[in-house]
């Protein structure tokens, strides 16, 4: 398959995992399963937890009828045992105006797993934040009004809250087209969220022309949080790129740092790509091709960093880098 141009290129800090072979597809599962992505993976007793997306029951026009979050562990961070039955069900919501759940992510705070989704509604779409601590029951805490999704947690408190970044989806103030940027709000409880307020708007991107969004839940470091994001150009000329009739848009992962202290300020930020779509799993095959979205980032004792990210909505990867190669990209703003 022909490149997308402009072309992009990821940083050369980040090596794939067994040159990009995923860690994680659908031959995995032991239930009915056909994209295996978006996963939050964070560590928790003393294990690896992943949580994922999982779509099926493909319709052949351009969507799947059934999505659900599955669960996997592993002892390394590489090779996953799945659960027998999933995670997190639409019915598990116990709520007829959900038609669909996805898109995890997991963030370990004061010894408890909180989970951040996003579901369909007959009326729009909505975040989600909930807490696990036997990784079976769930809580849900809270949940947006329509539309905002792509939510993840800081890992603590700062200055006494709790903090989150988000995506929300204006349209008809935005002109009635894709320009959504990312947002932060705050929270004495996880419960109640306000005083929201712009972290970074599409136009602060070179390489996205369409929308950003959240990544991983940001990681704390000595020089700032370290956070991934995800952006999306789009060029009309593209064609056909995947199952779909028409798919002309590119996702690829970002990096910035937040100030410790004040996370509303970005330290400095990657002017390039972290990853963009390259191998065969990102760029040439999949339900919808040249789509890397970043949801796990892990910080080893050894300063190593595992990002994991879904490719082409298909399939989840997984990628190293050291730490200070990570923060060294991200120059002052």
């Amino acid at each position: 398959m022909a490149k997308m141009m402009p072309e992009l290129t990821s940083s050369s800090v980040i090596t794939r995992y067994q040159g990009g072979e995923p860690v994680l597809s659908k031959k995995d599962i032991p239930y009915e399963a056909e994209c295996i992505f978006n996963a939050g993976v964070a560590k928790y007793q003393g294990q690896y937890v992943m949580v994922f997306r999982n779509d099926y029951q493909y319709n052949g026009k351009g969507a799947f009828d059934k999505c659900c979050i599955g669960i996997a562990f592993s002892e390394d961070g590489v090779h996953w045992d799945v659960r027998k039955e999933p995670f997190l069900t639409v019915e598990d919501m116990n709520d007829p105006e959900i038609t669909r759940v996805y898109d995890p992510r997991l963030t370990v705070i004061e010894g408890k797993l909180y989970l951040c989704f996003a579901v369909d509604t007959k009326h729009g779409l909505r975040g989600g934040v909930a807490v696990t601590e036997d990784l079976k029951t769930i809580r849900v805490l809270s949940m947006t009004v329509p539309d905002n999704r792509n939510m993840v947690l800081f890992p603590e408190k700062i200055n006494g809250r709790y903090v989150r970044l988000e995506r929300p989806f204006p349209v008809y103030s935005r002109g009635g087209i894709d320009r959504f940027d990312i947002w932060m709000s705050f929270s004495e409880d996880l419960k109640y969220w306000g005083d929201s307020r712009l972290l970074m708007g599409v136009e602060d991107v070179p390489f996205a022309n369409d929308k950003i969004g959240p990544g991983a839940p940001p990681v704390k470091t000595e020089a700032g949080w370290l956070t991934l994001f995800h952006t999306v150009d789009i060029d009309r000329t593209r064609g056909k790129n995947g199952w779909e009739d028409t798919w002309q848009k590119r996702y690829c992962a970002g990096v910035m740092l937040l100030d410790l202290e004040d996370p509303s300020r970005i330290i400095g930020m990657s002017r390039e790509p972290l990853i963009a779509p390259e191998t065969v799993w990102e760029a040439d095959e999949g339900f919808r091709t040249n789509v890397i979205f970043p949801g796990g980032l892990i910080l080893e004792d050894d300063g190593t960093v595992k990002i994991y990210y879904g490719a082409s909505d298909t399939v989840e990867c997984m990628a190293t880098a050291k730490v200070e190669d990570l923060i060294a990209l991200c120059q002052p703003v």
